[in-house]
């Protein structure tokens, strides 16, 4: 036992350094996402706005998803969104669905509409972004213009949830799209992934299905919209297409993504944090120097941060973030020292 106490971390069973990994990398973002919009309502209540911010958190993440991991960039990632809150107030209105089956069922449409949509990752660059624009925007027309969508009256929705059971469904919702990117990060499907984004040629010639890689990062993207769709109806109570299938929203989840960091666990979670609320702080108010201001955010992340704002505090890309490599050293030391106590025995 001696010989393998001084091993160190080294002599430690692999399953022992598989678990300081998981907790370092995988487990800590979700708590952080979750724990943030736990406190958040001792600092500031107002849980109209915390659930928008963890619906956009939602929608942010899932751009992380097909952009920072496919490269795709959907400008009209909204219809997902418009989907799924259609699905959910639809599903409330007319089959009286509780209110957490009416969320799934507001995933399940837009998973749907993604899967129809597939086809167009056939496309790519610009072409791509503005196919789904396209569609986003004939998906609008048909839900507001068509009597049989009830868009022309609108739907009000009956109160399925309280205020305060849709923020807390909205943070377990902001946690399960975490550990949605968790998973993309480290698996071998996000591996699978960052392949066929580097060369697609290369990636199908090693074995692997480019176009199935492809769509199951748009539907998981399209879902995780869907669901945060569901949630906002459910909050706003009522369905009016001019809302959800606001380009703004798509606008909003692009840059918060970009401006906390793609290909990040954190780095959207932070993006939304700091731009929604200085939305709250500036733009309800004065619209107008919010405009200046997040405009020369935008401008200096683009010069000085390509990399996102969570590059300041976290590893670039794929890389471990400084504080994960702590929590990684921290976790040895401990695991080190109970291995020199057994040896010693």
């Amino acid at each position: 036992m001696a010989p393998a106490a001084r091993g160190g971390y080294h002599a430690l069973p692999s399953g022992a350094r598989g678990w300081e990994r998981r907790w370092g990398r995988r487990v800590l973002p979700v708590v952080v996402s979750v724990g943030v919009l736990a406190v958040a309502p001792q600092v500031y209540d107002n849980v109209a706005f915390l659930t928008t911010l963890a619906v956009y958190m939602v929608l942010a993440e899932g751009i992380n998803v097909i952009y920072g991991y496919t490269g795709y960039l959907p400008f009209g990632y909204v219809g997902f969104f418009g989907a799924g809150a259609y699905g959910a107030s639809l599903s409330v209105v007319d089959w009286h669905f509780p209110g957490l089956v009416a969320l799934l069922f507001g995933g399940l449409v837009a998973g749907v509409f993604g899967l129809v949509l597939a086809p167009l990752l056939r496309l790519s660059g610009a072409y791509f972004a503005l196919a789904t624009l396209a569609a986003s925007q004939v998906m609008y027309y048909v839900v507001s213009n068509e009597p049989w969508t009830y868009g022309e009256s609108g739907m009000s929705l009956p109160a399925v949830l309280s205020s305060d059971q849709t923020y807390v469904v909205a943070v377990a919702l902001a946690g399960l799209a975490a550990l949605v990117v968790v998973f993309v990060r480290d698996s071998h499907f996000g591996l699978s992934l960052r392949a066929v984004r580097a060369d697609p040629v290369s990636a199908a010639m090693a074995g692997i299905d480019v176009v199935r890689a492809r769509t199951s990062a748009w539907l998981i993207s399209a879902v995780l919209a869907g669901l945060a769709g569901g949630v906002w109806a459910i909050m706003t109570a009522a369905f009016y297409a001019q809302t959800p299938f606001d380009l703004t929203v798509s606008v909003y989840a692009i840059v918060f993504a970009l401006f906390g960091g793609v290909r990040t666990v954190l780095g959207p979670v932070l993006g939304a944090l700091a731009l929604y609320s200085l939305y709250q702080y500036i733009g309800v108010s004065n619209p107008q120097y919010f405009e200046l201001v997040y405009g020369l955010l935008i401008f200096a992340l683009i010069l000085f941060l390509p990399g996102g704002l969570f590059s300041l505090v976290g590893g670039p890309g794929d890389r471990p973030a400084w504080w994960e490599r702590f929590v990684g050293r921290v976790l040895r030391r401990r695991s080190s020292s109970q291995a020199r106590r057994l040896g010693g025995a």
